[in-house]
């Protein structure tokens, strides 16, 4: 095997083994060479093996096993958000908006303008960065650009793709958004887990990322997915403390919530940071279907990821911008707007009421989703409510590392349950729970 790979440098050895791969030449589960194997047959130093080795179990493309070598690694399975195919059971993992709370459409797209936009023309609608820009000045006061992109995933790839490249390291909040997770890891970056609390992201998990060297964060100011956490101002106080000794690291704040959600936002962008980008998509509010986001960055973020939309290809839909900006600047979807959060807030605090009278301790502080601790293996938990008839997110799908709090925890989307049905998903629960052995010690 040793013959098949070439190089010189650690970066050569490294693209040779993805060639192999890419090939079909190493499949998964196949020994690399050892490091004094490769090293010999190179002629190389074996810490410049070491390294290359690193590489590659950093972008995913290997596994080390200590003594037991390095060997190319089972293509990652990393879960994604929505509705589960093929099952007959009751989804409640799916962190969908209720569609009965969605605003209407169909009457906003009689009145939006028809007009042909061309090739070369402005990218962001007039209208719609006008009323952007103000709505995110009120939050961002500072100099910025705009930009609009198909979505948050979207935004923060292309975010990330202007400032990084394979192999840098990127700090996720640990339990994370999955689509965040499966973003990072598909553009080769290493993502450096910070831990989630009540209030957030912690200040020392930060720190620790920090000083491991990542280039970019990746924070949810409120409506955390899937925790329901929101910073509160003391949080990210001594979050932007932390961030002023890395002025030049991106911080993108992905307030995904935004007119739904019930917490404050604060923002972890100091007023001397230098790369910062604030995502707000229409997708919780308008609809998953409107694929838009509005981006508000600092003006040389903002000129990078311009000219990754340039007017030639990659700009979002006019008639999408339109459509958005008509609903966000009418008074009767707003007032639609504001009940779906009123309808979020109460079922989701409804059901943490109910579950409460059975002693399980769930947290809905913001968002689409409940937070449910079992004091129990979650994937048991899961397991128990399948035949039950209920189909439930385990925590363990949203951590970054190993079996932490996230491994005991359920994610239930609950707000379009019924008042039969919540309660009796609350006694199938008690009595999954209740079939389990509880947790002891440190992961109690």
């Amino acid at each position: 095997m040793s013959s098949l790979i070439s190089g010189r440098t650690a970066s050569d050895i490294a693209a040779s083994v993805r060639r192999l791969v890419d090939s079909g030449t190493l499949v998964a589960g196949d020994m690399l060479p050892s490091v004094r194997e490769l090293a010999g047959q190179l002629g190389v130093n074996r810490n410049t093996v070491v390294a290359a080795y690193r590489q590659l179990v950093q972008a995913g493309v290997a596994v080390t096993r200590g003594r037991g070598g390095t060997s190319i690694a089972q293509p990652a399975v990393t879960a994604q958000e929505g509705f589960a195919s093929n099952t007959v059971l009751r989804d409640l993992g799916s962190g969908n908006p209720d569609p009965r709370v969605l605003p209407d459409v169909a009457s906003a797209l009689a009145s939006i303008s028809a007009t042909p936009v061309l090739y070369g023309q402005a990218v962001v609608d007039p209208e719609l960065a006008q009323w952007a820009t103000r709505w995110l000045a009120a939050d961002q006061p500072r100099e910025f650009g705009l930009q609009v992109t198909s979505g948050a995933v979207d935004a923060v790839e292309r975010l990330l793709a202007q400032a990084l490249t394979q192999g840098d390291a990127v700090a996720l909040e640990d339990p994370c958004f999955l689509t965040s997770v499966h973003t990072v890891r598909l553009a080769g970056y290493r993502t450096v887990p910070v831990p989630v609390d009540d209030e957030g992201m912690t200040v020392d998990g930060l720190r620790a990322a920090l000083a491991a060297g990542v280039r970019a964060v990746v924070c949810t100011p409120r409506a955390h997915n899937p925790t329901g956490a929101a910073l509160t101002a003391a949080r990210a106080a001594q979050l932007r403390e932390a961030l002023a000794e890395h002025p030049y690291v991106l911080v993108i704040e992905d307030d995904h919530f935004s007119l739904l959600s019930s917490s404050t936002y604060h923002t972890v962008i100091g007023p001397a940071h230098r790369r910062w980008a604030l995502v707000r998509s229409v997708s919780k509010f308008l609809g998953p279907d409107l694929r838009l986001a509005l981006v508000a960055a600092d003006p040389e973020t903002a000129a990078r990821l311009s000219a990754r939309l340039t007017p030639g290809t990659m700009w979002v839909s006019h008639l999408l911008q339109r459509l958005t900006r008509e609903l966000l600047t009418d008074p009767a979807a707003r007032e639609q707007i504001a009940r779906a959060r009123e309808h979020y807030m109460r079922r989701n605090a409804s059901f943490v009421a109910v579950l409460a009278r059975r002693n399980i301790a769930a947290r809905a502080v913001d968002g689409l989703n409940v937070w449910v601790d079992v004091n129990a293996d979650a994937r048991s938990a899961a397991e128990q409510l399948m035949r039950r008839g209920w189909l439930a997110r385990t925590g363990n799908e949203f951590a970054l590392s190993g079996d932490g709090p996230s491994a005991r925890h359920l994610r239930l989307t609950v707000h379009d349950l019924d008042e039969t049905a919540t309660q009796n998903l609350a006694d199938d629960l008690a009595a999954a729970i209740a079939a389990l052995p509880r947790l002891t010690g440190a992961h109690a």
